[in-house]
């Protein structure tokens, strides 16, 4: 009886599994999935999303907008850009020539001075005997001179007597000269028009020859140099314009021409040194100072610029990515100057052409865009 009833429950159960087989055929209700089931979908759906921004955008071929810039011919300068530093037109420390105290300081620290002007005194009492002893004796010897001449015209006098008193003349004049020259010693003037600097004496400091006492600034017309590399010693000549920046006044242009170039390259650094020529105009560039410079070699009216961002960098290569009939295109370029942000394309696009700018970030060549700039 038993083994009656388990064979009854074998054949139910075999008639039901065909049941459901036959009607998983024919199109009867799915089977409800489970958790496993139902994660591995979502799993396999966020992965297909992946790929279809990796691929280059939305999904189902939807254009990615984006902003572009046409490429119209534009001025530039071709320029070679150095760094330097600024000097003064003229610029000198004074100092004596001669021994002495000092008795006159006749400026103040800073301030303008013009050519010529009495800047220090020292004491000139001693020297201004000598010259004193120097006048008096020489106009004692003009008078025995003249007494001499009446004398031999008269025959009274030999010729020799009268040529030593005309000697004796000149070597007195030549030692007044002396005694003037020295007292000039005493006195120290300003060579140029400027501006002095700080002094390191005071009033009654005794000073020896070649102590330095003040400098002197001529700052309104200022030089600037610096040096490029031998290359560009065919592109260099003496009037080119230059374009001075000092890094402590940010925003500030102050424009030069190029003064001197030295003839004789620099054999340790492969360098050519620069000399430019600017007016200081404002006053506030000031010697020593650091100076970027940018030496205008020439300018061309066709160039083509595009913003810095729609550089695509590739291993050593550089692309673009330009828009014709709906589809991004992707570009070999060779690059230029920059300048502001802008890079000159040299190679691969022309006048006319759109190169995107901004917006999605185009990936693949043919990629479906929208632009959305006008």
């Amino acid at each position: 009886m038993l083994k009656h009833r388990v064979t009854v429950v074998a054949l139910g159960g075999l008639v039901a599994a065909a049941v459901a087989a036959y009607a998983l055929n024919r199109g009867g209700a799915p089977v409800a999935p489970s958790a496993d089931t139902k994660a591995a979908e979502v799993k396999s759906a966020a992965a297909g999303k992946s790929a279809d921004k990796a691929a280059g955008g939305p999904p189902g071929g939807v254009a990615a907008p984006v902003e572009v810039v046409v490429l119209q011919p534009a001025r530039i300068s071709e320029e070679l850009q150095a760094v330097g530093s600024l000097r003064s037109n003229e610029s000198v420390m004074l100092r004596p020539e001669v021994s002495g105290r000092i008795a006159t300081i006749a400026f103040r620290d800073g301030q303008p001075v013009k050519r010529g002007q009495l800047l220090v005194a020292l004491d000139s009492s001693l020297n201004q005997a000598e010259v004193a002893q120097a006048r008096a004796e020489l106009d004692l010897a003009i008078s025995n001179l003249k007494r001499t001449e009446d004398l031999a015209r008269k025959n009274f006098v030999s010729s020799s007597a009268q040529e030593q008193a005309a000697s004796n003349v000149d070597v007195l004049a030549a030692k007044l000269k002396l005694a003037e020259a020295r007292l000039a010693k005493m006195l120290i003037l300003a060579p140029f028009d400027g501006v002095v600097g700080i002094r390191s004496v005071s009033l009654g400091d005794y000073v020896r020859e070649g102590t330095d006492l003040v400098n002197v600034e001529d700052i309104h017309i200022l030089k600037v140099d610096f040096r490029l590399p031998e290359r560009y010693f065919t592109q260099l000549k003496v009037g080119q314009a230059v374009e001075v920046f000092a890094d402590a006044l940010p925003g500030a242009r102050y424009a030069g021409t190029v003064e001197a170039i030295n003839p004789r390259i620099d054999a340790s650094g492969r360098s050519l040194e620069v000399r430019a020529r600017l007016a200081n105009t404002d006053g506030r560039l000031r010697p020593g100072m650091f100076a970027r410079v940018r030496v205008i070699v020439g300018e061309r009216a066709n160039a083509l610029l595009v913003p810095e961002e729609a550089i695509v960098p590739l291993g050593d290569d550089f692309f673009v990515y330009t828009v014709a009939d709906g589809k991004a295109n992707r570009v070999r370029v060779k690059l230029g100057v920059r300048r502001e942000a802008q890079v000159e394309l040299l190679e691969g696009v022309k006048p006319g052409d759109r190169v995107v700018t901004a917006g999605m970030r185009v990936q693949r060549d043919g990629q479906p865009v929208r632009v959305v700039n006008k």
